[in-house]
């Protein structure tokens, strides 16, 4: 069986926004084909960046755009179903919201598919260049 990914928020942007400076990798990655995972707090955590200056968006139209690639990619929907108290212990507090998706990622069997390599998490897995 190939491997499952969690998608953390940077790639969930990085693939949505066309814009984003890791958006070439991120979509090579995801046209090789792995089955993909979102949660809510990945849903949030695109729609909350999505709407700051930065990108622009407002809140429906970062809705839309969500909706579109979920309705074309299909990934996966897992419910946030780990408690804070049972995640593995974060590094620093500045990874506590990495840890806890990594976390969730390893209890339902997946990685986290991150562009972060700050994260040391034993289910990260880094999106290569």
């Amino acid at each position: 069986m190939s491997t499952a990914y969690l998608l953390d928020v940077s790639p969930m942007l990085a693939l949505l926004w066309a814009g984003h400076q890791h958006h070439r990798r991120a979509k090579a990655w995801m046209e090789a084909g792995p089955a993909l995972t979102v949660c809510p707090l990945t849903e949030l955590g695109f729609l909350r960046i999505s709407t700051q200056p930065a990108y622009g968006a407002t809140f429906e139209q970062a809705k839309r755009m969500l909706s579109g690639w979920k309705e074309y990619r299909q990934p996966r929907f897992i419910p946030c179903d780990v408690s804070a108290l049972n995640m593995d212990t974060p590094s620093t507090g500045r990874h506590t919201t990495d840890y806890y998706l990594a976390s969730l990622a390893a209890k339902h069997g997946l990685q986290l598919a991150t562009l972060d390599e700050g994260i040391k998490h034993k289910a990260a897995f880094l999106i290569p260049p």
